[in-house]
């Protein structure tokens, strides 16, 4: 993976993007819970970030948090996320952001299953998915 981030501007990111994953990547919205495709998927492979394809998250460490959202107890790589406080609405979370090209991926909580006792709970609309062996 590159150190250099995707130089793109506004407008190319509308064009690359659709409109629930611009809103999603670009401006740190949240999809509905129980809608998103990566939900209940359940096959062997990588999650990568739906604007730059760059890996994020092993599909062995997905587990169903009953969140609504696809959820991670770690990313494949420590430097495939960064992380930033967030304090909208009222609340004081942790933002996941995709290291590669810093689209809004969602939020991470400590309340997730062992070994890590996280919870990266992400935007399903954020993940793109690259099968085992493909």
């Amino acid at each position: 993976m590159s150190d250099q981030k995707p130089a793109r501007s506004d407008e190319q990111w509308r064009a690359r993007l659709t409109p629930q994953q611009y809103a999603v990547c670009r401006c740190s919205a949240t999809e509905p819970p129980f809608s998103g495709k990566w939900y209940r998927h359940k096959a062997a492979g990588t999650y990568v970030c739906v604007a730059c394809h760059a890996p994020l998250f092993a599909s062995e460490a997905k587990y169903d948090s009953g969140s609504g959202w696809p959820s991670f107890f770690q990313p494949l790589a420590r430097k495939a996320v960064s992380l930033q406080q967030d304090e909208t609405h009222g609340m004081r979370r942790t933002e996941v952001r995709c290291a590669t090209c810093e689209s809004h991926l969602g939020h991470v909580f400590p309340d997730g299953p062992k070994p890590t006792g996280l919870r990266y709970c992400i935007n399903s609309v954020a993940l793109d998915f690259a099968p085992a062996g493909g």
